[in-house]
């Protein structure tokens, strides 16, 4: 149980590793699916196993898992709610671009550089859609179309290159860009950062499958249980609605206040 399984494609993970990283990988398709920080879940437990032995195994495998089960919420929400597809799109190939940037200097960068920048930035989102109940109930559009077209192609491709560092959150800021700044309701956000998720993991991943950085089997195997708590997530939050996903969100925020507020704490 404890000693490696020798699969290809699977590192040195045990039998009581994989069953430990495929619970997490569809505990964070489900939350991912409703509002994002998916990742606050399946990238920490992978990390903690450490399979082939340095993060950045961790952090591409974590894409492949993480790029299916977004795809499968993806399909679930495109069924079921309204996605304005032309900005989304754009949206999407900024991020990608982004992303793939982003991916090409994981390697060089301290995640610590960022943890600073980001628990403050977290605890604001927090505070600011905690203090507005009326936030994301329903569309309140700010901006004419073009302007909103830029705004979401701008904050796409900084989300992804943040994201392609490994950037904790990503999810969650997409939804916060939508809702905050450009008045969509949390249900429509949240189905358009799932289009531009898949988008910022395909972006790393052009860099970390040709670099052989992506341990197959493992992915793969995690991708099957991450799909099928997106499935799930993503149901209950089209039938829930858009207050439900407020309350994922705020929830999904301050785990991830905690958790990067005591990487910070303790210089991780």
């Amino acid at each position: 149980m404890l000693t490696s399984l020798g699969w290809p494609g699977f590192a040195d993970v045990s039998l009581v590793g994989l069953l430990f990283l495929c619970a997490a990988a569809f505990a964070a398709g489900a939350v991912d699916a409703v509002v994002g920080g998916g990742g606050l879940i399946q990238l920490p437990a992978l990390m903690l196993l450490a399979p082939g032995g340095h993060p950045i195994y961790s952090l591409a495998t974590n894409k492949v898992s993480s790029v299916v089960g977004t795809t499968a919420a993806m399909r679930t929400y495109a069924r079921r709610t309204r996605v304005e597809w032309r900005p989304a799109l754009l949206m999407a190939g900024a991020a990608f671009a982004g992303a793939l940037g982003g991916a090409k200097v994981a390697d060089r960068l301290s995640p610590g550089a960022l943890n600073g920048i980001v628990l403050v930035a977290m605890v604001g989102v927090g505070y600011y859609t905690w203090r507005r109940r009326e936030l994301g109930a329903s569309e309140n559009g700010r901006f004419g179309r073009v302007q909103e077209t830029a705004l979401m192609a701008v904050g796409g491709a900084v989300l992804g290159f943040y994201d392609g560092m490994t950037g904790p959150g990503t999810g969650s800021f997409l939804v916060f860009l939508m809702v905050g700044l450009l008045g969509f309701a949390f249900l429509r956000a949240s189905a358009t950062a799932k289009l531009v998720n898949i988008a910022t993991n395909l972006g790393a991943l052009v860099y970390f499958v040709p670099a052989g950085k992506v341990l197959w089997g493992l992915g793969l195997t995690m991708a099957v249980c991450n799909v099928a708590g997106a499935v799930i997530g993503a149901s209950v939050a089209v039938n829930r609605g858009s207050a439900f996903v407020r309350r994922v969100f705020l929830g999904v925020v301050a785990a991830l206040v905690v958790t990067i507020g005591w990487k910070f704490a303790v210089g991780a």
